[in-house]
């Protein structure tokens, strides 16, 4: 994620604004909670990618690893790991859904161990006040909170030439009716040559 596109405002400015509007063009209706912690959770995704290579090894471990600390570990390490499995699996689903349909680990197997996570913490008995509610609407709207970063993530590449480059690529990869409505809106001739149309795309 580039550091141009919080220029002249905070991290959280910039996410607040954005997480609103984009609930609001979905109609996805999430308590004040859950707003407020998808906003800190993208500003510290920002902040860990400025923190270079032991920030995104942290990030590229292996989710099962995650969830075995956290069925082995006390109460403070459960929790712990069990937010930073829930947190993971909704980033990469979110920012690089599209990556993970061709590796080994697609994004249903994210969505899962997210929801498995972010219940097991709506459950845990002695958490602070009000997690129970926000982390049980987390596992409730995984899914679409997934679709909301993807187009949070198509948003930000948007902001640089370079970004909309790589956003093309994705078009061309998935046919996605989302990338290409972002891209035309933007005066991007969608041309993906007589071998590559995507087949369902509606012009």
């Amino acid at each position: 994620m580039s550091e141009r596109i919080v220029v002249g405002k905070s991290a959280q400015e910039y996410f607040r604004e954005v997480v609103s509007e984009s609930l609001a063009q979905r109609r996805l209706h999430v308590g004040e909670a859950t707003e407020f912690y998808l906003v800190n959770l993208l500003a510290e995704r920002l902040r860990g990618d400025r923190r270079g290579a032991g920030a995104r090894e942290e990030a590229n471990e292996p989710l099962a690893l995650m969830l075995k600390r956290a069925l082995e570990g006390d109460r403070e390490a459960r929790w712990r790991n069990l937010k930073q499995l829930g947190d993971t699996s909704l980033f990469v689903s979110g920012f690089f859904g599209d990556s993970l349909s061709r590796s080994l680990v697609d994004v249903n197997y994210y969505i899962a161990m997210g929801e498995r996570a972010y219940d097991a913490l709506s459950e845990e008995p002695r958490g602070p006040s009000g997690a129970h509610a926000l982390f049980a609407e987390l596992a409730e709207r995984f899914p679409q909170l997934v679709d909301l970063l993807a187009e949070i993530a198509e948003l930000s590449e948007l902001r640089s030439n370079r970004g909309l480059l790589r956003l093309y690529d994705r078009f061309l990869a998935t046919g996605s009716e989302r990338i290409a409505r972002q891209l035309r809106e933007r005066g991007v001739a969608l041309f993906a040559g007589p071998s590559r149309l995507p087949r369902n795309l509606k012009q």
